[in-house]
């Protein structure tokens, strides 16, 4: 394997990753969020990856499958002073779960950081190979 096709898979992850980052970061900036723009509750979301040719090769990196909707119910919040409660005093909020996020957004970082850390090292055994060309 080229070290050229470690810049490129490495890559791949970085990108996947970032979209990865974003969407956690648009889960926890929602999770409070009692409507959304169509008038119901925030619905968390998820990423899925699937495996990707790089550049017509067999090497293959990672890519953004789809973006999917949480299907979990909305959490019920007792807060019967809200002009958005139900009868029963509970305001319907958005299905995201914050621990679980956290979580995410710890793994994703550190999965980004490796990616990083693997390109960082293709490019000092690179500048290594051609220091040697040159004595």
């Amino acid at each position: 394997m080229s070290l050229f096709n470690v810049f490129n898979i490495s890559s791949s992850a970085l990108s996947a990753q970032s979209q990865r980052l974003n969407t956690v970061a648009s889960n926890l900036a929602n999770a409070e969020t009692i409507t959304g723009a169509d008038g119901t509750p925030y619905k968390s979301k998820q990423v899925s990856f699937k495996s990707a040719s790089i550049d017509g090769s067999n090497f293959h990196g990672v890519a953004v499958d789809k973006v999917i909707e949480d299907q979990t119910p909305p959490r019920m919040s007792y807060q019967p002073g809200n002009p958005l409660a139900n009868k029963e005093g509970y305001v319907t909020m958005p299905n995201v779960n914050v621990t679980q996020e956290m979580v995410n957004m710890i793994s994703t970082t550190r999965s980004y950081q490796n990616s990083v850390e693997t390109m960082n090292a293709a490019k000092a055994m690179l500048q290594k190979t051609l220091s040697i060309g040159q004595s």
